[in-house]
């Protein structure tokens, strides 16, 4: 913890009264956010956890308060905000505990597993739908949205953060050229698509097993995207493993939740259709997740993101291998990514 974010803690908790009940502060492990967090263990009463922002903050214009009334009104499960300062740029959340869906799983039983994840699809498809109806602009999301500009900008991170600083490589213009061309073909049709609200950033890691149910963490920079976003963010996974099976079983089951049955005409073509759409997702959002690992890596010196590029290449060669669409970029790519040869 850094000299200058213990203080704001101590003085947090004199000044709300926790430091009489004999508050002793345990730091956590954070994200790869500039916020650091500690748990605040209280003698009597439940502990909380302290997100601690670099700087001071408007709780009424914080990105997190504001997505966080909107996800409870839907209701999905998010921590509750406890407490604030606006002039220590501290906010006081329910303590979820420690137990994410990627940790908890290394335990789990099958039955377990597949629970769980029909939990997270369940909360996915809820989302969509409240968040339709909850639409207004008293809620950042509804102003922002995967276009082509974000979109692209993502994959040139890859480019710039994975490709060229992580693995070396040196791209001829006219390789550039091509390249960009691919990429912004990818990031076109995907902005294309109808949007809805999306997490952002829906994986095992950001979903906390608590008292028995799934609740969603991390979720400031939700906008509106494709309906795919996050259903790809949850089985295109970095951190877990999934077989086809699994995959095909569960994307199934998110359309049998928006009425997507075999029993209905045209379902099958839908079905199809909406695969397609996935992988496409799923290949934007792979290479997004290698340009962080990259940059974590190369410009944060934090190399702890390097265990989980083989896993997140291997879905890249997977996607690229099942649909010709992505033959061209591949050809583009695996001259610098072996793995993709």
């Amino acid at each position: 913890m850094t000299d200058s974010v213990r203080p704001r803690i101590d003085r947090y908790l004199a000044e709300t009264g926790l430091a009489a009940y004999g508050a002793k502060v345990v730091p956590l492990t954070g994200d790869a956010s500039d916020r650091r967090y500690v748990r605040i263990l209280l003698r009597d009463g439940p502990s909380q956890v302290l997100s601690v922002y670099p700087q001071a903050f408007d709780v009424e214009t914080l990105p997190f308060a504001n997505v966080t009334r909107l996800m409870a009104a839907m209701p999905v499960p998010v921590p509750a905000i406890l407490g604030h300062s606006n002039a220590l740029g501290i906010l006081a959340l329910q303590d979820l505990g420690d137990v994410t869906l990627q940790a908890h799983l290394g335990a789990a039983t099958r039955a377990d597993h597949a629970a769980l994840y029909r939990q997270a699809v369940t909360l996915i498809a809820r989302m969509q739908q409240r968040g339709r109806e909850l639409t207004s602009d008293r809620y950042l999301p509804y102003g922002i949205a995967f276009d082509v500009e974000k979109l692209s900008w993502e994959l040139q991170f890859f480019i710039k953060h994975f490709l060229e600083a992580y693995r070396g490589a040196v791209l001829t213009p006219a390789e550039r050229q091509a390249l960009d061309a691919e990429l912004l073909r990818v990031a076109e049709e995907l902005a294309g698509e109808p949007r809805v609200f999306c997490h952002r950033d829906y994986h095992s890691r950001n979903l906390m097993l608590h008292d028995g149910q799934l609740y969603i963490i991390d979720f400031q920079d939700a906008r509106m995207g494709p309906d795919t976003y996050d259903l790809v963010s949850l089985l295109r996974d970095s951190y877990m493993d999934f077989s086809e099976r699994e995959v095909d079983e569960l994307i199934a089951f998110f359309l049998a939740l928006r009425g997507v049955g075999a029993d209905r005409a045209g379902a099958g073509m839908e079905a199809g259709q909406f695969r397609q759409r996935f992988d496409l997702m799923a290949l934007q959002r792979n290479l997004k997740a290698l340009g962080t690992f990259g940059f974590q890596t190369t410009a944060r010196g934090n190399t702890v993101y390097i265990q989980y590029i083989p896993r997140t290449l291997a879905y890249v060669r997977h996607n690229m291998e099942r649909d010709r669409r992505f033959g061209r970029l591949r050809e583009l790519l695996a001259p610098h990514i072996e793995e993709l040869r």
